[in-house]
């Protein structure tokens, strides 16, 4: 009797069906959806790091499955002793910010080693955000920084040597010294690199030191597609937005803004070797410098 006695939407068998395809769906939703994405950062881990200083010195992707930090002020929060090592933090944190700004610790670092790949960090408060190299520069030993994230590193948000490396998509925040004395630069790098579609704000120099948002000292590397603002200093200090050291490299569609103070270059290249084409420059002394100009430069004050 209780049964009939219900307020029904649907005839019973109607309702049967429907409850039971609802929940069908729902219960494969939730297998496709949430795993997936775990799936996709985990499935391919050859192991975690799971605390600081840590020494990688197997092939492999290593991952991040939760924050990390240190307050040590030398040596590497995390120093890869292998070719062909993936360090993927998962979007988790690698912090140094305890160690202070007089910090000498790097996050990431390797020497003479080939084929690292750093991607999904958050990286703060050490001397070097990243720092990278292989001093034999062979063209297939370059590295990858791909979509990370660095804020409040003192001297490098990123630096790299290695032929074939590339640098692209990731945000660098407020590099520099900002109440000791120092200069700071976002992104370094040198040999055959590109450095592709990356954000850097911020970058601060003291009295008689050097604020560059992007510098480049390699023949046949390009820039591209890059956006640079708030590199600055005092008068005494020489700030550029972005530095094309050597011949041969390609500087374009890049957006760079300053604070016109002291000697301030939006694009300074060390040789006439070097192109600047459809670049927007805003509010820096000299826009252009020693560059090769091909056309479509855009200097706006």
């Amino acid at each position: 009797m209780t049964r009939r006695s219900e307020i029904r939407l649907f005839p019973e068998s109607k309702m049967t069906r429907f409850t039971a395809g609802f929940l069908l769906l729902s219960a494969l939703l939730c297998l496709l959806a949430r795993p997936a994405r775990a799936a996709e950062s985990y499935d391919n881990c050859t192991g975690f790091i799971t605390s600081l200083p840590a020494i990688v010195d197997t092939p492999g992707t290593w991952c991040f499955n939760k924050d990390l930090s240190t307050a040590l002020t030398n040596g590497s929060a995390i120093q890869i002793s292998s070719d062909n090592v993936t360090i993927d933090c998962n979007n988790y944190k690698l912090g140094g910010l305890a160690a202070g700004e007089g910090t000498l610790e790097w996050g990431i670092a390797t020497f003479n080693h080939a084929n690292i790949t750093i991607r999904h960090c958050n990286i703060r408060g050490f001397s070097f955000g990243v720092a990278l190299s292989n001093s034999d520069l062979v063209a297939d030993g370059g590295h990858l920084i791909e979509d990370n994230r660095f804020d409040s590193n003192t001297n490098y948000g990123i630096y790299v040597t290695g032929n074939g490396s590339l640098i692209r998509r990731n945000v660098v925040n407020d590099t520099g010294f900002i109440n000791l004395d120092g200069g700071g630069e976002g992104i370094v790098a040198s040999g055959w690199v590109d450095v592709i579609d990356n954000t850097v704000a911020g970058v601060t120099a003291t009295s008689n030191y050097s604020a560059r948002g992007i510098e480049v000292g390699g023949d046949n590397g390009s820039i591209a597609g890059n956006r640079v603002s708030g590199v600055h200093g005092n008068a005494s200090t020489q700030v550029t937005g972005i530095f094309a050291g050597s011949s041969h490299t390609t500087v374009r569609d890049n957006n760079i803004s300053g604070i016109n103070v002291g000697s301030s270059y939006g694009i300074y290249c060390s040789n006439n070797g070097a192109v600047a084409k459809d670049n927007i420059i805003n509010n820096m002394g000299a826009a252009i410098t020693n560059c090769s100009d091909g056309g479509g430069n855009d200097n706006a004050f």
